[in-house]
């Protein structure tokens, strides 16, 4: 066999996905980042057909080349929650608004095997997102992602994911120093809201593409 470990995660994707079915979720499977772009804008956003689109921070879906084949799409709505060069006010605004599109894409911080995805976030903005408001709610997620249960995903989120976002954002935290959660109480704490989303309601609405590569954080 060539690549073994590829067909060793794809047979484990696929229970997955089998779990996030159990759950209500749809989904969708890519052998890699480019895949995904392709199933995202061939398959999804012809058969959601949204009039207004914005996104949560991800890695993966910078990655897989989205936002910039979305954002300069002219034929939609386009709140562009990554813009850099608006102060910090208009940016929050944008975050509320997004609150409110046709779909939503974003990234989670873990996934556990029986299909549950699990996130942490400083704003609140994407996990509100994922939770409700959007008609439609997009996940990327690298094999990367998949954990066994709950109690390894917030492992995950705290003594991995977190700092190493801390430390690409520049953030003045105790973790971006030693690498590890420190609970602490700095201003710049990216850790401040959690959720647990177990099932998708209503059925469908949230749709995630298991992708089989490890990307993001």
């Amino acid at each position: 066999m060539e690549k073994p470990i590829d067909e060793y995660w794809k047979k484990r994707l696929m229970k997955v996905k089998k779990a996030l079915e159990d759950n209500n979720f749809d989904v969708f499977v890519a052998d890699s980042a480019a895949a995904a772009q392709q199933i995202v804008l061939k398959e999804i956003l012809p058969k959601v057909n949204p009039k207004s689109v914005s996104w949560g921070g991800s890695m993966t879906f910078t990655s897989c080349g989205l936002y910039d084949a979305i954002r300069g799409d002219q034929s939609r709505q386009v709140l562009d929650t990554f813009e850099k060069r608006l102060p910090d006010t208009e940016k929050m605004e944008i975050r509320r608004r997004s609150l409110l599109v046709d779909l939503f894409i974003t990234g989670t911080n873990a996934l556990t095997e029986t299909g549950k995805l699990v996130n942490l976030d400083m704003y609140g903005n994407r996990v509100a997102a994922i939770t409700f408001g959007p008609q439609h709610v997009l996940i990327l997620v690298g094999r990367n992602k998949i954990v066994p249960d709950i109690h390894a995903a917030m492992s995950r989120v705290k003594n991995y994911a977190a700092p190493v976002n801390a430390m690409r954002l520049d953030k003045k935290t105790p973790c971006a120093k030693t690498a590890s959660c420190e609970d602490c109480m700095s201003p710049d704490r990216i850790c401040n809201t959690w959720t647990i989303t177990e099932k998708s309601f209503p059925k469908g609405r949230v749709k995630v593409v298991l992708i089989n590569e490890d990307l993001g954080f």
